[in-house]
């Protein structure tokens, strides 16, 4: 989809606000969300949503990204006590909670990216080309959590250590204490086993 021509929030969060909520401060609105008013969210919600998807959008390139992101966030605000409305505007707290929430995202999709590419190396060129050709950027991530549910918990262990938190096997073997060897043999099991779950996904 063209992310271009798409650019209108999504649907709105919570039961429907009084018409007086419009007129009532960040502070008073904060305090009647915390007290249990879902129309306080709505309202909240109504005030920054857009301004919360757009830059979802902006740094996700992806509109059910965006939308799936706005509504985390306002769902996080409303289950959270963090936000001290004598510390800053609330618009400036929700963007800089989107900002920080969709660059994760990036960062968890292009570890999951580099974990696949390193399990297709030893594909043969068929598999590999068939199996590229069936899994989208947006699909990566599911299978991905989906075949490394699959494998054991050890060998689980060390590909999210060495993927999705950048360590080095010599940190690893830090971290957990452990021989050098056993993390590069977990490590070599667990890409194993990850590449025939992934061909079997696909095919």
């Amino acid at each position: 989809m063209n992310v271009a021509t798409h650019t209108q929030k999504p649907s709105r969060l919570g039961s429907e606000s009084d018409m007086s909520s419009s007129n009532q401060t960040e502070a008073e609105l904060f305090q009647a969300l915390q007290s249990g008013d879902l129309s306080a969210l709505g309202a909240i919600y109504d005030r920054y949503g857009e301004a919360v998807y757009r830059l979802a959008l902006r740094i996700l390139k992806d509109t059910s990204e965006a939308e799936d992101l706005t509504q985390e966030i306002f769902l996080a605000f409303w289950r959270s006590s963090k936000y001290d409305p004598n510390r800053g505007k609330m618009i400036v707290y929700l963007l800089t909670m989107t900002r920080s929430r969709a660059i994760n995202r990036l960062n968890q999709k292009s570890s999951q990216q580099k974990l696949l590419q390193r399990c297709q190396r030893s594909i043969p060129t068929h598999s590999e080309s068939n199996l590229m050709e069936k899994v989208s950027l947006g699909e990566v991530s599911q299978l991905i959590s989906k075949a490394l549910e699959e494998i054991p918990e050890n060998q689980q262990q060390v590909l999210k250590m060495a993927y999705y938190e950048g360590l080095s096997q010599s940190e690893i073997t830090e971290q957990l204490n452990i021989p050098l060897g056993t993390v590069k043999t977990r490590t070599r099991q667990g890409l194993l086993k990850l590449r025939k779950l992934l061909k079997d996904l696909v095919d």
